[in-house]
């Protein structure tokens, strides 16, 4: 199984960047994970918020594995619990999907082409995170995802 994380936006802050390389360390066991971050653009100086998406959209897109099943972020997304996403992961891996992509958008959101592009979308509940906690959060919920599948202590 391979996971890619395509995120907007560096981590600058030891912390986060700990934390992601904790859960990366700990998702070895399971399956070959890349996280791949993609500058995010001032919208001051990208044409606006929409040229900020539209750019930082380019650059999801070219980032993107071919025939990976693309799973965006995305507030208004399916809500899943953390057992109903280990399920999901199962029934993608059970249909012959072994390449997995999550994109993680930037502060303004993706470009209508990436949100477009995207097979499923998959919302964290009605919050607003930042896009460094959620990219903690998605990696710590991947690892979830495969101590529930096989059954194994981390879970509870």
């Amino acid at each position: 199984m391979k996971i890619h994380v395509i995120a907007v936006g560096k981590l600058k802050e030891k912390f986060w960047v700990d934390a992601c390389a904790e859960y990366v360390k700990r998702l070895k066991a399971y399956a070959k994970v890349t996280v791949q971050e993609i500058p995010d653009r001032d919208p001051a100086k990208s044409g606006g918020e929409e040229g900020a998406r539209r750019i930082e959209g380019k650059g999801i897109l070219e980032a993107l594995p071919e025939h990976s099943h693309v799973i965006l972020l995305d507030v208004g997304g399916k809500q899943l619990s953390s057992e109903g996403i280990a399920a999901r992961m199962d029934a993608l891996m059970l249909s012959g999907v072994s390449d997995i992509t999550f994109v993680v958008g930037g502060s303004g959101g993706v470009s209508r082409g990436v949100y477009d592009f995207a097979d499923e979308h998959l919302s964290f509940g009605k919050i607003t995170l930042p896009h460094n906690l959620a990219r903690v959060v998605l990696l710590e919920q991947i690892y979830r995802a495969f101590k529930i599948s096989r059954g194994e202590p981390y879970h509870k």
